[in-house]
């Protein structure tokens, strides 16, 4: 709670904390429209593949001419990464090998690295948060996104001395949305005239719909927060703020959750497709329980909502405010030297997962195409399984063809063995499997893989 006041000793010092931003899009847009009323916080570059995108993002933000003109537009990542007036680089792509090589990027030039880019931190995060350690400089998850504030809300929660039960986010599900296609996204989301005025990207939101989202981001949440993870895919059960602490609690007492400490994402929606009240659809959520009957007395006298036993309790937010909220990362790794939840050990892995029946010679399309879509199960079971990860499916041949429902291996897609994210993915397993860095919890272990 210093972060104004460390600022404020920067400016004295005329030392404005630089960024370089590379990738303009919706995450970043919002990110430029907050800086302007930030002093101490200054974009030097932004690295776009369409530079007068960015300039036109910058204006419809609010940026004046001035600080327009100061800025360097560039088309390459590799720029904003080794200008030597940044201090902080925020990878805001969203494409997973682009992300992968922006990191390697600035870590190498001796720059922080702050990634909005959660797939490529869901493909390799535990082998680039490693490299970022050995240069010394800080590789940190992006405030304002959901994965970041669950592992803000899990570190409070077990600094506080509670035990974590359950964390996440809320989304609106139903089970058939996980076959659901760019083709037919505006309807769920009602708004199809809308959509198609404003030119909004039907396959990018379609990854939220068919489950593959949820999957990159929670794999990214038990990554940094060392929580469990469900063998076979998030359950998203109906949950609305007021019930999460009697859903999300262990099956012998009635909830939804497998064991102690594990990721959920619980749905806006019943399973008939009736809302839920007090839905959690834009929020995030701890559930954690009192260590002593002391403790869950208190949780009573304060007015703290508990389940039946009075032990199991929740924090929430309803709401994240995505790039609006992103310098709250930039001024903790620049002023504190802290990231904003990091990337710690390979739990848990997005695994392709085949929408429809598919055929050798097909295209896979990546997240919210046509083809696939990502299920979050145990990092161990993805080694066994030779899972092909969500990151790696887009604009890749299938050998052989795959049941509908069924993982998509490794095995049945051909592989560019040259490319670095892949190298950098075969990197990590090869680590996983040398140093045990593959976690699993007891109940996963307990499950047969087939």
């Amino acid at each position: 709670m210093n972060l104004q006041s460390m600022l404020a000793a920067r400016i004295a010092a005329d030392k404005p904390v630089r960024v370089g931003l590379i990738g303009a899009g919706k995450f970043g847009s919002m990110f430029l429209a907050q800086v302007p009323s930030i002093a101490g916080l200054d974009v030097a570059a932004i690295s776009d593949l369409d530079p007068e995108r960015a300039k036109a993002a910058c204006r419809n933000v609010g940026w004046d001419a001035g600080r327009i003109a100061r800025t360097r537009f560039t088309e390459h990542g590799r720029d904003a990464c080794v200008d030597e007036r940044v201090e902080v680089v925020v990878e805001a792509t969203g494409d997973a090998p682009a992300g992968i090589a922006h990191a390697i990027q600035a870590i190498e030039a001796g720059k922080h690295i702050i990634m909005v880019n959660v797939e490529a931190d869901a493909l390799a995060g535990a082998w680039l948060a490693r490299k970022a350690r050995a240069a010394s400089v800080i590789y940190s998850m992006a405030y304002g996104d959901q994965p970041a504030l669950v592992a803000e809300m899990v570190d409070w929660a077990r600094s506080a001395g509670f035990s974590v039960i359950a964390a996440g986010k809320g989304t609106k599900y139903l089970p058939a949305y996980h076959t659901v296609t760019p083709d037919g996204v505006w309807e769920h989301y009602g708004l199809p005239a809308e959509a198609k005025h404003a030119g909004m990207n039907s396959q990018m939101f379609n990854s939220f719909l068919d489950g593959t989202k949820s999957a990159i981001e929670m794999a990214a949440v038990a990554n940094a927060c060392g929580l469990g993870v469900p063998h076979d895919g998030l359950g998203f059960p109906p949950c609305g703020a007021d019930d999460l602490a009697s859903v999300l609690r262990p099956r012998h007492l009635g909830g939804a959750m497998a064991g102690d400490g594990m990721v959920e994402v619980v749905s806006s929606l019943r399973r008939d497709g009736q809302p839920v009240e007090r839905d959690l659809r834009w929020g995030v959520y701890v559930v954690f329980k009192a260590e002593s009957d002391y403790a869950a007395s208190c949780f009573k006298q304060y007015g703290l909502p508990t389940d039946s036993t009075g032990r199991y309790a929740a924090m929430y937010k309803p709401y994240h405010l995505i790039g609006l909220e992103l310098s709250i990362s930039v001024l903790n790794v620049a002023l504190r030297g802290e990231p904003t939840g990091t990337c710690r050990e390979w739990r848990g892995d997005a695994v392709a997962v085949a929408k429809r029946a598919l055929k050798a010679g097909e295209m896979l399309d990546g997240e919210g195409g046509y083809t696939v879509y990502a299920k979050l199960i145990p990092a161990a079971r993805s080694r066994k399984l030779g899972g092909l990860p969500i990151g790696l499916a887009n604009h890749v041949k299938l050998m052989r063809g795959v049941a509908a429902g069924d993982f998509v291996t490794a095995a049945d897609v051909a592989l560019a063995e040259n490319l670095q994210a892949v190298r950098v993915r075969r990197e990590m397993e090869a680590l996983a499997q040398d140093s045990a860095d593959v976690a699993d919890t007891a109940v996963d272990l307990a499950v047969p893989d087939n």
